[in-house]
């Protein structure tokens, strides 16, 4: 029987995971699945066939010390899924700038590398004409550190003085209609989610109130996410795409890149009957094709 681990982190009291529905699958596939703290000092990670970055949900917290221990995964005898150079890439935000450099539409966005104040607030709504900000770190995960401000708060001078963030304009339809998310694995689609905060919030992720409901998506939404799956390598096991929709001053619809998740989504098993089945026989395949 070959050995699969699931990366997490030392404790999930407070998260929402359903990751121990893919393990049944994977058993079925000849796989034994064992989950395990990416800050484990003496995990042998030669001891695995596959290691799968899952819930590890503070890695924003020790970004450096993260990179090490995947680097040392990815020297071992383990398949690290995702690909390291796709976790080096997307570890940093700013690869939102490389897709928009490409052609693809993403919320607009202005990279901070200097101490906030009152006029660069007043720079920011007037460069991005909004009224309303969110303002986050470019490597950050599950909202934190996340705001929604209409005026300067002088606290983001301390959160923010020595991290680089990205400002972002309010985008009414997170709030108005939700957040969707689209999952892919090994470039297979799987399912959709709609995200909604709850009643007073402007964050989606569960662990702040969020509502998920499993969507159909309709052809335009389908489309944007698909061509950007396509985009990526090399093709990750799982991809998460969220996606907001944005109305032009012409009343036109188009879909916005809000995130590119390839490091540690929740891939919301759950929310589909084929998800984690789908999920362990993409998994099987990777490895058999080695």
């Amino acid at each position: 029987m070959r050995r699969c681990c699931f990366l997490s982190m030392d404790s999930l009291d407070g998260y929402v995971s359903d990751d121990e529905l893919a393990i049944e699958p994977l058993r079925d596939l000849g796989w034994q699945v064992d989950t395990v703290s990416w800050r484990d000092v003496d995990a042998d990670w030669n001891s695995f066939d596959s290691v799968v970055i899952r819930t590890t949900w503070d890695y924003q917290d020790s970004p450096s010390e993260f990179l090490d221990v995947r680097r040392r995964i990815d020297r071992s005898n383990a398949r690290l899924d995702n690909p390291l150079s796709i976790i080096e890439w997307n570890l940093d935000k700013t690869y939102l700038r490389e897709l928009e450099s490409r052609g693809f539409k993403i919320v607009p966005t202005l990279w901070g590398e200097k101490r906030a104040s009152q006029r660069s607030f007043e720079d920011w709504t007037s460069e991005l004409r909004s009224d309303e900000l969110i303002i986050k770190p470019t490597v950050s995960a599950t909202a934190q550190d996340t705001f929604r401000l209409s005026a300067f708060d002088p606290a983001l001078s301390e959160i923010f003085g020595s991290r680089s963030y990205m400002v972002q304009p309010f985008i009414p339809a997170v709030v108005d209609e939700g957040e969707y998310s689209l999952f892919f694995f090994n470039g297979v689609y799987s399912h959709a989610i709609l995200k909604t905060p709850k009643t007073g919030d402007f964050r989606v992720q569960e662990e702040h109130g969020g509502i998920i409901t499993s969507i159909e998506p309709e052809a335009s939404l389908m489309s944007a996410a698909t061509s950007i799956a396509k985009s990526i390598e090399p093709e990750p096991l799982y991809t998460r795409i969220d996606l907001v929709r944005f109305c032009d001053e012409w009343l036109l619809d188009e879909w916005l890149l809000m995130e590119l998740e390839l490091i540690e989504p929740a891939l919301y098993f759950r929310m589909s009957s084929t998800a984690a089945e789908l999920f362990a026989t993409q998994l099987d395949r990777r490895m058999n094709e080695l």
